[in-house]
Order: C-alpha cells, then structure tokens, then sequence
C-alpha cells in the first residue's frame, strides 16, 4: 500500500514534495514510487531534452548545471524528501560546495535525506566481505570522490541517509545489446569478485529507509551473490542465445583506463545491515534472477 507522507510544516493543500538532486538512472527508477506515496517530484538535470522527459513523467524538472539559482533555492526550501545523486568531483558534492548558506539552512523541511554513493569507497578488500563499520580506504579517485561526499552530507545535520551501492544494472542498462552485437568481452583477472544490485531493489531500500528513518546511518545495497564478471557475462548470453564473449586476460586486454580502475579492487559486499535494520529483501537476489527479469521486462516494452 503507498504510504503518504504528511508533515507539520507543509501549507494548507500544498502535497509534501521530494527533491531528486540529479535525475539519473537510480532516481528516475524512484520517482514512479515516490509519486505513489503522494509526493511532487522536483528534479533537476542538466540538458533540456531529459527535462521534457521528466515533465512527461510527471515530474518538476529544473535545469541545473551547478549554479544554485532561484528556483532550485525554492526546490530546496520546500522538499521534504531529498535524494542526491550526483556523481562527485575531487571537492566532493557538487551541490554541497556551491551552497551559499548552510544546507540545514536551504533545506528547512527536510525529514529526510538520501544520497547514493557507492561501494568504491570501500577500496580493495582483497575478496573479503566489506561492512559499513569498517574504515574505509579507496584507492581510486571515483572512490575518493565518492567517500568526500558521503561525509559532507553527513555533516549537514541534515536527516542524511547514505546508500552505497553495487555496481548497477535494469532495463537499459545491462550487458545484452553488447552481446547481441557480438561486442562484449570477458575481461579474466583471477579471484576477481563484482557485486552488483538491481536498480528495482535500490528503489525498494530507499523506501524502507524513508519508512524506518534512522539519520546518520549507512547502508550497503547489494545482492546477495558477488560474482566473477565473465560468469555473469556468460549467463546473459545464454539467455539470449548469443554466443559467449570472448575471453581476454586482464594483463594484455586493451581496455581503458576508467575500465582497468574496476579491477583495482575486489570485495564481497555485505547487505546484512539493510536486511536487518530496514526489513530490505532484494528482489533479484542474485544477477540471475535479475537478469532474466530485465529481460522479459525489455522484451514487453
């Protein structure tokens, strides 16, 4: 059943309104959901033609290419949930840094806040299970970036909730176009580990957060089956019936350096924390169910 959400300072027949700061992937996955429960979206984007696509969604989409003007200021003033994900910078929150006034000063109604890291701040683990008490230690720059900005938004003493998510995939976004065009390659670095999370089940630990609010807390959003990559790889094709990739060793394969940086690290992420504290079960809980989902999903469209 959608809940509604009601709070003391709304105005008489204004509805609560949620703040998507970056309308990407994840976020618009959200907005049908949170539209739901009642709740206006306002989200921001930075090209003209994903603001017609969000108006058509039913969302309030607001141009924002880093400036923090009047109407965003005005966004922020009346948001009572915020979700941030805009990807960082080596200064951190994009958003945060550009703030003229204290965010708890901008954004006075929020009861709660969201922002969607990710787990690369975590570093390499060496295959081992990450949790969210451990220290973290990355070693890329996307990890660093990642871990500056979860602290700045805790520290906004802002209800912020930080959600650090696998590697990503749903309709749209998922291997099978590559193996259809026969362009996919299994990448072999040995005891390499990737995790990953449907973008469904991101959705769904959002909502349970924003249902169990418990500030400052962090939590881990992955499925409950890491996996080699080229294992994931070779069941998609079989789904589809394309041939399997081609296999190519991680030493001699000519791949770029923003594609070398994933095999940097390896680790086991632990979602015990959402399971237990938010009553989270993913969906998909592991990238076979999820991709077979993701398949009947693109096939009905």
């Amino acid at each position: 059943m959608p809940r509604h959400i009601k709070t003391q300072s709304s105005k008489q027949g204004e509805k609560p309104a949620a703040l998507l700061l970056g309308a990407g992937y994840c976020a618009r996955a959200l907005i049908p959901h949170l539209q739901q429960r009642g709740l206006d979206i306002i989200a921001t984007t930075r090209s003209p033609e994903k603001a017609e696509a969000l108006s058509k969604r039913g969302a309030q989409a607001l141009i924002h290419k880093g400036e923090i003007g009047q109407s965003l200021r005005a966004a922020m003033a009346r948001a009572d949930i915020i979700i941030s994900s805009i990807p960082p910078n080596e200064k951190g929150d994009p958003v945060l840094q550009n703030l003229a006034h204290s965010a708890k000063a901008l954004m006075p109604r929020a009861r709660w806040v969201g922002y969607l890291s990710a787990t690369s701040v975590y570093g390499d683990r060496k295959g081992q299970w990450a949790f969210e008490d451990e220290l973290i230690f990355p070693v890329t720059q996307r990890g660093k970036n990642r871990s500056l900005a979860e602290l700045q938004w805790l520290e906004t003493s802002l209800p912020t909730h930080v959600f650090r998510l696998a590697g990503i995939y749903g309709p749209g976004r998922n291997p099978f176009a590559r193996l259809r065009a026969s362009t996919a390659r299994a990448v072999i670095k040995e005891g390499h580990i990737v995790n990953r999370i449907h973008v469904e089940d991101i959705a769904r630990a959002v909502l349970a957060s924003i249902d169990k609010p418990n500030p400052v807390r962090v939590y881990n959003i992955a499925d409950n089956h890491p996996a080699p990559p080229q294992d994931v790889l070779d069941f998609a094709a079989k789904l589809i019936s394309a041939p399997l990739p081609k296999r190519i060793s991680h030493e001699s394969a000519e791949i770029s350096d923003m594609a070398r940086s994933f095999y940097v690290e390896t680790k086991r992420i632990s979602n015990a924390r959402a399971r237990a504290e938010l009553g989270w079960r993913p969906l998909y809980g592991s990238y076979k169910q999820g991709l077979a989902a993701t398949l009947k999903a693109e096939s009905s469209r």
